[in-house]
């Protein structure tokens, strides 16, 4: 049963009755419905109160179900969060790949991406291993340009790291 059917705090139930109000006046199929609250049950509830492993199970589930590379590119990028914060690195890039494949147009997953390689590239540091290190930040750079070409102005802190370690183009 979708968690949304339990029970849940006033913004959640508030989100829910606007969300079930909009699933019944726009024209929409069934399953693309019953996948939205696969979605909704896996963001909103499972995933906000750190149930991961919930959240994991209702965004497989709407996976399942969804057939519009679009919103699959949203339920592949969540299901790369959960990884994210699971330290489950390797796994992560391969979520957010997923998503970027469907939606070239996520400038989160391209910031997460670069992050996780950032994050690589201090731990080479820390194990001495410079030359593996560098690449790591390449990489982290490359991301975080796409990041900022699809979003000026945000990422504030990444533009200003590829300032100061001249990897800004």
């Amino acid at each position: 049963m979708p968690r949304s059917r339990i029970n849940g705090n006033f913004i959640d139930k508030t989100f829910s009755i606007v969300a079930n109000i909009l699933l019944r006046i726009i024209p929409t199929t069934s399953g693309e419905k019953e996948a939205f609250t696969y979605y909704r049950d896996g963001v909103m509830l499972a995933q906000s109160e750190g149930n991961y492993a919930e959240a994991l199970q209702n965004y497989y589930e709407a996976m399942r179900l969804e057939i519009d590379p679009y919103d699959r590119s949203y339920i592949l990028y969540n299901i790369g969060l959960i990884h994210t914060s699971n330290g489950e690195h390797t796994k992560a890039l391969e979520y957010y790949f997923r998503a970027l494949e469907r939606n070239p147009f996520l400038p989160q997953a391209f910031n997460n991406m670069a992050v996780i390689c950032h994050y690589r590239g201090e731990q080479a540091i820390r194990q001495g291993d410079s030359e593996i290190a560098e690449a790591w930040f390449n990489q982290a750079a490359e991301y975080w340009k796409q990041a900022i070409a699809l979003t000026p102005g945000n990422y504030i802190e990444a533009h200003n790291w590829l300032k100061i370690t001249r990897r800004f183009d």
